[in-house]
């Protein structure tokens, strides 16, 4: 449960990033401040997904561009976008959170703070990034 708010914070801080233009000391600090933190470890697993992504946003953002070639990436839903960029910034830099897991949280933040077709475009992403990228990579490591 921890680790599911601590999802939802980051998204609520990465929507504030992408909307409002704050950088992330910034938004955390306002998150942070404004809203009443019920449990620490939540925000802090949430912090550190945002700063995950944030770090690495270009190499996470390039996955989202490839695999969404139709729409030009600044149309797509900010919510979504954030979305995957969560779901990503773990399959790619936290080994200890399997990616079906990271897949099924990622669907469940698109059912609650997205778009009625949000649950369905964010699982065919992360889905087809899974299947064509990640998992190819973790069979090699296995050898």
């Amino acid at each position: 449960m921890i680790r599911r708010k601590g999802r939802e914070i980051a998204l609520q801080i990465l929507y504030l990033i992408d909307v409002v233009g704050l950088g992330v000391d910034e938004a955390l600090e306002s998150y942070h401040k404004h809203l009443n933190i019920e449990d620490e470890k939540a925000y802090l697993f949430g912090e550190k997904i945002v700063r995950g992504v944030v770090a690495n946003k270009d190499r996470i953002d390039s996955y989202i561009k490839r695999y969404t070639p139709t729409w030009p990436f600044e149309r797509l839903n900010i919510t979504d976008r954030n979305i995957l960029r969560i779901a990503l910034y773990e399959f790619l830099y936290c080994p200890d959170i399997p990616c079906v897991v990271s897949i099924n949280e990622a669907v469940e933040l698109a059912k609650t703070f997205g778009t009625d077709e949000s649950p369905s475009f964010v699982n065919g992403i992360l889905d087809q990034i899974y299947k064509n990228e990640i998992q190819p990579q973790e069979k090699l490591s296995f050898r």
